[in-house]
């Protein structure tokens, strides 16, 4: 038997667009000679689909894909996740269901069995775990069908879970397992992904087709990396990461050996390129053509301007420099010679003139005051207002630059530098974004080495730098690391050998400044705790605040 797995790239509610990509791929399954074709999980309506789920017309279309999905079943079988309803009166109303197509028509249905409700997925919300396991019997080949979660309990060794589905269906004596998945990139999925899988075939002694998204749904960014590993636990191959891809094995190769010479797994570099997709996917998925950035001659929006142009063109982005009386004269010289570097087009507004105005405007009522925050804060919202009028008048969405050190900690304005639509490196600590610009430069000289080297500062008041209101990044990012990602209590932290009134500060920066991350734009997920709906944590909460 000839089996294909198409990894492919699927559009949220474009069922249109998503069958005829998947019939397109089951004529290039069909010139491979492939007996068996299999799409990912929920691959007729893309992943995750939400609240989308709730409508009659949602359902109603993914199961017209399905059914014209298995009109193209003649000669070749379709493997394809959509989501079905529930016949029955208890329970929810939904199924996440792989489909079985053959000779034109719906030969069999599995439904998903471990629904994951923790962290960015929320399944339990919508659909109703299996309840029966039956493997599917095609060309004297007897097949295990799984969805996603449904080999992450090997052996039923899950805490969240009570049951394991290839456990069940293991004495129905199955051939290989196949799985449809919608695993979301984090810089370390890669390498859990692989453990899973050898861990199951190691476990059945079956060899294992697992197909993954590729492509990015706003926050969430899909790699790809689908794999087929052979019963030893080998890898026989692996697709690539952010891209489409269609390839065709043999079966009898697959159990014989595994051959494959696992893909670089480096983290700065898969985080660069899953942001680069995300960016290009947000864009064309919603029909926008072109990105303005706020370029300050700072590292972040250096960083930022990078993965836009390498996103989206260099035609399609726009940098506006906005020097005060503040800025260096090196930050206007770097950010320009980026911009040229790039080959983007840039524009220069000064804004003096405008904070003045403002100045003048506010003089009655601040008077007597000394200049602090909220003059401060005046210079960030006066550009944030000159980027969001580029953006109106010529239709160019503005990126935000802020990092995620400068998120946690509430380190932004409000309505002035986090502005924006698309959170590009929010996911990224301010040591990540000095280690990807390096990454950028490593062969030549793209960001200038000056904005690379110099002290960060948000140049609103006469000599400042970040350090003048927070710990040094490489201190202050492993704290927030481990509260973060690694959800360790304050006491935890002090005993790893940061200062105590460090730790408080920082921890209490996080927790006071959750209203300003609720307002602010979606955020590219790469790692495994990012800000967004991963992470959902009270606005007015008291703990350590």
């Amino acid at each position: 038997m000839k089996i294909a797995i198409a990894q492919l790239n699927y559009h949220i509610g474009n069922f249109e667009g998503n069958l005829a990509k998947m019939l397109r791929a089951v004529d290039a399954a069909r010139q491979q000679e492939a007996d068996l074709i299999c799409f990912s999980e929920l691959a007729t309506c893309g992943y995750p689909p939400r609240d989308f789920l709730e409508f009659d017309d949602f359902i109603r279309l993914a199961r017209e894909t399905v059914e014209k999905l298995a009109e193209a079943a003649q000669g070749i079988a379709i493997v394809v996740g959509s989501p079905s309803k529930n016949p029955r009166i208890e329970g929810k109303d939904l199924f996440n269901s792989a489909y079985f197509l053959a000779d034109g028509q719906i030969r069999q249905v599995q439904h998903k069995t471990l629904l994951p409700t923790y962290d960015i997925f929320d399944e339990y919300r919508y659909f109703e775990p299996a309840g029966q396991w039956q493997v599917v019997e095609y060309q004297g080949k007897r097949i295990a069908l799984t969805v996603c979660e449904d080999i992450w309990n090997i052996g039923n060794e899950n805490p969240l879970y009570t049951v394991c589905p290839m456990d069940e269906m293991l004495d129905q004596q199955p051939d290989f397992m196949l799985n449809l998945s919608a695993s979301p990139f984090s810089h370390t999925q890669a390498e859990e992904r692989l453990h899973v899988l050898r861990s199951n075939v190691e476990r059945y002694q079956l060899p294992i087709f697992y197909v993954n998204h590729c492509g990015a749904q706003t926050e969430l960014i899909f790699d790809g990396g689908s794999l087929v590993v052979s019963p030893g636990g080998q890898v026989h191959d692996e697709l690539p990461y952010f891209e489409e891809c269609i390839r065709t094995y043999e079966l009898e190769e697959v159990i014989r050996n595994g051959h494959h010479k696992p893909q670089a797994r480096e983290k700065i570099a898969l985080m660069h390129d899953a942001l680069v997709l995300g960016v290009r996917d947000y864009f064309q998925k919603l029909r926008f053509r072109d990105a303005i950035v706020g370029l300050s001659g700072g590292i972040d929006s250096a960083l930022v301007l990078v993965l836009a142009a390498r996103a989206l063109g260099q035609d399609h982005v726009r940098a506006l420099l906005m020097p005060s009386q503040f800025s260096s004269g090196h930050s206007v010289t770097d950010a320009r010679q980026l911009a040229r570097n790039l080959g983007v087009q840039y524009d220069i507004i000064p804004i003096e003139g405008i904070y003045q105005a403002y100045e003048r405007a506010l003089e009655p009522h601040f008077w007597a005051t000394e200049f602090g925050i909220a003059e401060e804060n005046i210079q960030s919202r006066a550009r944030g207002m000159l980027l969001m009028a580029f953006s109106n008048k010529f239709g160019n969405i503005l990126l935000n630059t802020s990092n995620k050190s400068e998120l946690a900690v509430g380190y932004g304005t409000l309505y002035g530098d986090m502005c924006g639509g698309l959170s590009v490196i929010g996911d990224l600590y301010k040591t990540e974004v000095v280690e990807m610009c390096r990454h950028i430069n490593r062969e030549e000289e793209i960001i200038p080495q000056n904005i690379i080297d110099k002290p960060p500062s948000a140049e609103l008041r006469p000599d400042q730098k970040d350090t003048d209101s927070l710990p040094p990044y490489d201190v202050l990012d492993k704290i927030l690391y481990e509260y973060i990602e690694n959800r360790r209590d304050p006491d935890d932290i002090v005993q790893m050998g940061f200062s105590e009134a460090v730790v408080r500060r920082a921890l209490r920066l996080v927790n006071i400044n959750e209203f300003k991350r609720h307002q602010t734009a979606p955020v590219l997920r790469v790692s495994p705790k990012a800000f967004g709906m991963g992470r959902r944590m009270p606005i007015v909460g008291k703990y350590l605040a």
